[in-house]
């Protein structure tokens, strides 16, 4: 464990203090208690943006605030939450996304953090040119700015666009040993996987979420004909 890289075992505490926030049930805790974890999540946020910044000492100082006020509420009885091995945390796999992400919502952010609980998560955002082949239309939303969007979303490690000409070059640069499929892609998990054995890209493993959150405007087609509907209203209100 001594020689690990002190960026690794740095990101490795980040992800330990991320899944113990994620574990703690806020509803359930008197108003004091929620104000100490708030501080802990903030301090964890300013950990993060550190840790991007390069500034290794300010971010180790940020996460150890983070881990000392949710141990703080741990130790107290208040909290209920173990600490994961750090080894463990360290080997956390890849995790591959992918898909176009036009308009972010709430079944986005189910698969992006389905995703980060199996390891850390890679997002490959498709090109204009390939979104309106396979969606017979032209995105509301250009690749650039629906590239910032996903890149910013926490539990997101690390996002590209994908290859206008090659669906397959950016999974092969990025070398991803679990490949998360959302419930309506198109592509099939076997044919997938012969396609990366193909081309050297073996023992992947490729899984598919159950099913798909179906609960109000969980999805983009819902999201613009509920826009289409509002704005028609509004139209007719002003004619």
């Amino acid at each position: 464990m001594a020689n690990i890289d002190p960026w690794k075992r740095l990101e490795a505490y980040i992800v330990n203090v991320e899944k113990a926030l994620e574990k703690i049930d806020m509803d359930d805790l008197p108003s004091s208690f929620k104000r100490v974890v708030e501080m802990a999540k903030l301090y964890l946020s300013d950990s993060k943006y550190y840790y991007e910044k390069k500034d290794l000492f300010t971010s180790l100082a940020c996460i150890a605030y983070a881990e000392g006020l949710i141990d703080s509420l741990r130790h107290a009885g208040i909290i209920e939450i173990g600490w994961e091995p750090l080894s463990k945390l360290l080997e956390r796999p890849k995790v591959l996304v992918a898909g176009g992400f036009e308009i972010i919502h709430p079944g986005h952010l189910y698969l992006f953090r389905k995703a980060w609980e199996k390891g850390r998560v890679y997002v490959i955002v498709a090109r204009d040119r390939n979104f309106e082949k396979f969606k017979k239309r032209k995105p509301v939303i250009p690749e650039k700015q629906r590239l910032e969007v996903v890149k910013n979303i926490k539990w997101v490690h690390e996002a590209v666009l994908g290859d206008e000409e090659d669906y397959l070059k950016p999974v092969l640069d990025i070398k991803p040993d679990i490949i998360l499929l959302g419930p309506d892609q198109w592509i099939d998990e076997g044919k997938l996987k012969k396609q990366l054995d193909d081309r050297g890209l073996r023992g992947v493993i490729i899984t598919r979420l159950e099913k798909r959150i179906n609960r109000g405007l969980y999805s983009v087609t819902r999201i613009i004909k509920e826009i289409l509907r509002i704005h028609g209203c509004c139209k007719q209100e002003k004619n």
